[in-house]
């Protein structure tokens, strides 16, 4: 055995020589992790600050969510927020109807003003009508659009958030939903990564933070400084081909399969001791072996052709606009099923999103609608006959919404002063509206909402406490933990 190098600290030796000395693979990290628990290898600090242990703060509600993102910007008016004095007062400037105050400069001061003037210094931005009627859903009465009928008769077990507002008036602002945190800030972990973070594992054969559909680059991770483990496992929905270098390069047998994996891991196990604090060689190593038992597990659970003609057809698999988006939802139920944890759906990513209607409105939210409102409503209802929407939190969301005025001849520009997202399930209240904004749907007026509100809700229904996932040296911001919306909570 190498002699060990003396160095200055209480312990009497330099941590990593002693690590790689007493003996590699499995028995050398088994001693160094009951090292770190004794306090041996503790890091030179004073703090008392310990990484989250898995376990919940407090009893969750829930135990899953599925978090289901529209990139671009859904109107608010044509769907979950409908403002019929639009169409009363279309084609005038706001200016000229009774709610001129909304272009207020005082209230328009959480981002960059959008009044619109001609040389006359008239308003060019004219009221736009709505492009698609409305009705009440429900026993709750609760009134929609007419392109959500599905989810419409879901809404009983839906909590609508109308008064959401954000502060990115681009579409970076699809990160700043996901994280709480403006992009020019810097790059902050997303409310999977936390959750992903602060819980332990349901199913140690499959990832715990998974995401369908395409991202964007300023959208694209999710762990930032907790680490690349943290990030979501992108996963395709074809059981031939789920992920990324899911399956060896060349056919190998099982047994050829099992060496190559036991090598690679004893390779890396010894890298792991000799850089122990290396979060991207953790996060490799982990990654690594949580693949190998994906192979068998992913696929399988993928094969939605073992799902019943009439399962299928709840989701809309057998009609080609309701496809590929149906397959998603139902590969989320079958992922909650087996006890993944937080379950991240894009849909219209793209540029800037495919829900980004500046200009024909009506064929692009019409055609969207189309895609997802029958799949969703078909995930609502399968999870609730199995019994798993009392545990599981779906989330609608946006980045934000459309303006009250036309862009263009027949579009809406982007909106942060007011617009709508839903939450069902898992201990929220079903058949609700919480918060307004004001008749033309400008502004968030009643029970105003930042976007960290809803990680806070989500957080609080997992049993999380925010304040206790903080770690050393990145103190976050109070609005970064948000306040969880109490009125909509069961």
């Amino acid at each position: 055995m190498n002699s060990i190098p003396y160095s200055s600290n209480s312990c009497g030796m330099h941590r990593r020589s002693f690590l790689a000395d007493v003996g590699m693979g499995f028995t050398g990290l088994a001693l160094g992790a009951m090292l770190a628990q004794d306090g041996v290898l503790r890091a030179e600090s004073e703090s008392t600050w310990q990484p989250p242990d898995g376990k919940p703060h407090f009893t969750p509600r829930a135990k899953n969510v599925i978090w289901l993102f529209m990139n671009g910007g859904v109107s608010q008016a044509e769907s979950f927020d409908p403002k019929p004095e639009l169409t009363k007062y279309a084609g005038k400037s706001i200016l000229e109807t009774p709610y001129k105050d909304a272009q207020n400069p005082e209230k328009l001061k959480l981002a960059r003003v959008t009044v619109i003037n001609d040389a006359n210094g008239q308003q060019r931005n004219k009221l736009y009508p709505l492009q698609v009627g409305f009705k009440k859903y429900g026993q709750a009465g609760i009134e929609l659009s007419d392109w959500v009928p599905h989810v419409g008769s879901c809404i009983d077990d839906i909590a609508v958030v109308r008064s959401m507002f954000t502060t990115d008036d681009n579409h970076g602002a699809q990160t700043q939903f996901h994280s709480g945190r403006h992009m020019l800030d810097g790059e902050f972990p997303t409310l999977g990564a936390w959750v992903h973070y602060g819980l332990g594992s349901l199913n140690d054969n499959l990832p715990q933070f998974i995401s369908m559909g395409n991202r964007e680059y300023w959208n694209k991770k999710d762990g930032h400084y907790l680490g690349p483990a943290h990030d979501a496992i992108p996963i395709r929905v074809d059981p031939k081909n789920p992920l990324d270098f899911g399956k060896p390069a060349k056919d190998l047998s099982a047994d050829e399969q099992q060496i190559g994996f036991d090598l690679v891991g004893r390779l890396n196990q010894l890298k792991a001791v000799e850089y122990p604090n290396d979060p991207a060689l953790n996060a490799r190593i982990k990654a690594y072996e949580l693949a190998y038992r994906m192979q068998a597990s992913v696929p399988e659970t993928l094969d939605l052709n073992t799902e019943t003609k009439a399962t299928q057809e709840l989701y809309g698999l057998d009609d080609p606009a309701t496809k590929d988006f149906g397959m998603q939802m139902l590969a989320a139920r079958r992922f909650v099923e087996r006890g993944v944890r937080f379950i991240q759906v894009q849909h219209g990513a793209g540029g800037a999103g495919a829900w980004d209607a500046h200009g024909g409105l009506k064929a692009n939210h019409e055609r969207n609608f189309k895609a997802v409102d029958k799949p969703i409503a078909g995930l609502l209802k399968d999870l609730k006959q199995r019994g798993l929407l009392d545990s599981t939190i779906v989330l609608f969301a946006s980045e934000f919404g459309r303006t009250p005025g036309s862009q263009g001849a027949d579009g809406r520009d982007h909106h942060i002063y007011g617009f709508s997202v839903w939450m069902a399930g898992g201990g929220i209240k079903g058949g609700i509206v919480h918060g307004a904004t004001d008749e033309i749907g400008f502004h968030a007026v009643e029970n105003r909402h930042y976007v960290t509100d809803i990680h806070a809700t989500i957080l609080k229904q997992l049993g999380l406490d925010s304040r206790r996932l903080e770690v050393p040296g990145r103190k976050r911001l109070d609005i970064d933990h948000g306040k969880p919306i109490a009125k909509i909570l069961a």
